[in-house]
């Protein structure tokens, strides 16, 4: 199994590691080229989600990533990577890859002194580590689009047919389990 790891900006290297320690080949998309190689599915870290789209037009991947996801790629995003995927983001201006049907809201949970940690239940999965930061979360879903956590009453991950997207940060935990839950979307994709 091989997985890309949009390395624009964010936390890009913290996914490539939890990925390596699952034994999963990890690499880094940084240009249009390295979306050519081939991978099994495609990590959109956290981070910056309006330098990230506007990275992703100015090197020319946008259309190639959002052509990917729409043609079955797995693809997991994290804090930033979720609003990239959202239908609608309610209060930004921007609409991102659109690919997933969600509307989510920026910086919901507060600025940066807002950022949290928790735990949660994660789809059947009790007890996993919750790391917000400057988080986003959905406001709604739409039809095919199942809810896996919440957190006060919000909703913090969904799932879309090859489409999977945190409010939070798993990769700045120590724990595996959603990583481990993505491999095995992956695998289910391949089938």
């Amino acid at each position: 199994m091989r997985i890309g790891v949009l390395a624009l900006q964010g936390a890009f290297e913290e996914h490539i590691n939890m990925l390596k320690e699952l034994n999963v080949d990890a690499f880094e998309i940084r240009q249009k080229k390295d979306l050519e190689q081939e991978m099994d599915g495609l990590i959109l870290p956290g981070g910056e989600s309006t330098t990230m789209y506007k990275l992703l037009n100015d090197l020319h991947m946008f259309d190639l990533i959002k052509e990917k996801i729409e043609h079955g790629l797995a693809v997991f995003g994290t804090c930033a990577g979720l609003l990239l995927l959202a239908k609608k983001v309610n209060n930004h201006s921007t609409s991102y890859i659109q690919t997933m049907n969600i509307v989510a809201k920026k910086n919901a949970f507060g600025r940066q002194l807002g950022s949290f940690r928790t735990t949660g239940s994660f789809d059947s999965l009790m007890d996993v580590p919750f790391v917000f930061i400057r988080a986003p979360y959905i406001e709604s879903v739409g039809e095919d689009v199942t809810v896996l956590a919440t957190v006060e009453g919000l909703i913090v991950a969904a799932k879309e047919k090859n489409q999977l997207v945190t409010a939070f940060h798993p990769e700045l935990t120590k724990d595996l389990t959603i990583h481990k839950y993505f491999i095995d979307m992956i695998k289910e994709n391949l089938e």
